[in-house]
Order: structure tokens, then C-alpha cells, then sequence
């Protein structure tokens, strides 16, 4: 089967790319640096010719608001219309847990206008909607910076390896359309602020981790449905504190 992986060369896109040749299947590793752009639609028909599936793993370059709704409507548009046009059967996308419950959030808003455009489409599709990497922790610790501590919310977050997420696309992609969204997450809730301390204590960083309810993420203030996937998602096998471990070594 032809697969073509959107976002292809990225952190997720190119282990789903491994796991799918290691399957058997045909793989195109589309990304601006193989000469696809899903923004201007450039090399989209070629890669895309004889491609039984299409997995959209891309991501926005920026994550300011308006930048960041332009790039998966204008990206989701042309790769839609270029997948009828090529006579795609299935179309995987990623996307995030708590998309619909954050609507502060621009990145999160973007992330809906992409679903439905998905919805929308004459291509079956299935959508995954994923908690939170243990790779992006880092990111979310800065983004909480105050000084010299850390202010976080307490909210519950369910974090998984990126590696699980991979997985979890390389299988919907060799199967049938589910024509719905369906969730992975991590086998594990931890309250953020408490995340954020394993994490800075496993790098020797002792600065203060402040829990602060009003505290924003990303543009929203959370509870303890936000991050946390609903009932009966797939679930990663690596626990955080195992891939704290690796990572540390």
C-alpha cells in the first residue's frame, strides 16, 4: 500500500515513516525539504499519485494566533482537494487531546478549524487525538517561567511518549477509515505542576515550582477534564518516569 506521511521528516513523521517501511508499505516522506508544501500545494499531485493513504502529521512552523489558523486551513484545503483529486481512500490526521475544551487557546482553535475541515471532506478519514509528548514537558515548563520559579497549574495532565503516538498512527493508517476520532494517552495523570518538578529534578534544576489555578497554558486556564483523554483511549506503555530515565542517560 502507498502511504504518503505529511510532516514526514518531523519527530512523528518520520518514526511513523520507519514503522510503516519496517510493515512493508510503500512511503512517501512528504515535507517542504522533499519538495512538498501543503501551504502553496507545490509537489503535492506527484506525491500523492497512486497513494492509497495520506497521514497528516504536519505542524505549524508558528504558534501565534493567526499564523497558526492560516497554516492548517490554508495546509488542509489544498492537501484535502489533492487527495480527492488523487483518489485517496484514507485520510489520518493528528491532532490534539482537549481541542474542543480550550477555545482560549489560538493554537487550539486552529487545531479545531482543521478537524472540521476534515469532517467536511469526501475523504474518509480518522482523526487521532493525542495528549501531550513527554518531548514537548520542556516546552511547557518555559512556558510557565516567573522569575526565577516556575507557576503552573495543578490541572491533571496525561502525558505520553511520542514514540506510543507513532504507533498508535502507524496502525490506524494500514486500517479501515473510521470516519470518527478516536484518542491516545499516557498511563499516567499527574497534576502539571507536579510534572513540571520531576522533570526539573531529573535535569538537577532546583528552581520552585509555584501550583497556581489561574495559572495559563498556552492561552487557557485548565481543570482537570482539559488535558486528560475521555473514557477508553489507547494507551501508551511507556511511563514518564522510564523515559525520564533514558532521556536522562
Amino acid at each position: 500500500m502507498k502511504i504518503v506521511v505529511i510532516g514526514g521528516t518531523g519527530l512523528i513523521g518520520s518514526n511513523v515513516v520507519k514503522r510503516l517501511r519496517d510493515n512493508g508499505h510503500e512511503v512517501v516522506a512528504a515535507s517542504p525539504g522533499t519538495g512538498v508544501n501543503t501551504l502553496t500545494g507545490a509537489g503535492l499531485a506527484n506525491a500523492l499519485k497512486g497513494a492509497q493513504v495520506v497521514v497528516d502529521v504536519s505542524n505549524s512552523p508558528s504558534f501565534e494566533d493567526q499564523a497558526v489558523m492560516e497554516f492548517f486551513q490554508t495546509s488542509g484545503r489544498n492537501l484535502l482537494a489533492a487527495e480527492v483529486e488523487a483518489g485517496v481512500e484514507h485520510h489520518v490526521a493528528l491532532s490534539v487531546v482537549g481541542t474542543d475544551r480550550l477555545p482560549d487557546s489560538g493554537y487550539f482553535r486552529a487545531k479545531v478549524a482543521q478537524e472540521k475541515l476534515i469532517k467536511a471532506s469526501k475523504v474518509p478519514y480518522t482523526i487521532l487525538r493525542a495528549t501531550q509528548f513527554f518531548e514537548f514537558v520542556e516546552g511547557i515548563v518555559k512556558s510557565g517561567a516567573d522569575g526565577d520559579a516556575i507557576r503552573l497549574s495543578p490541572a491533571l495532565i496525561q502525558p505520553i511518549a511520542s514514540d506510543d503516538v507513532a504507533a498508535a498512527i502507524a496502525d490506524l493508517a494500514a486500517g479501515a477509515p473510521l470516519n470518527g476520532t478516536t484518542e491516545v494517552a499516557g498511563p499516567d495523570h499527574f497534576p502539571l505542576d507536579e510534572l513540571a518538578r520531576k522533570f526539573l529534578a531529573s535535569r538537577g534544576d532546583q528552581r520552585e515550582v509555584i501550583a497556581d489555578v489561574h495559572a495559563r497554558y498556552f492561552g487557557s486556564e485548565l481543570d482537570d477534564r482539559s488535558l486528560v483523554a475521555s473514557d477508553h483511549p489507547r494507551i501508551g506503555p511507556t511511563r514518564f518516569q522510564n523515559w525520564l530515565s533514558r532521556a536522562s542517560a
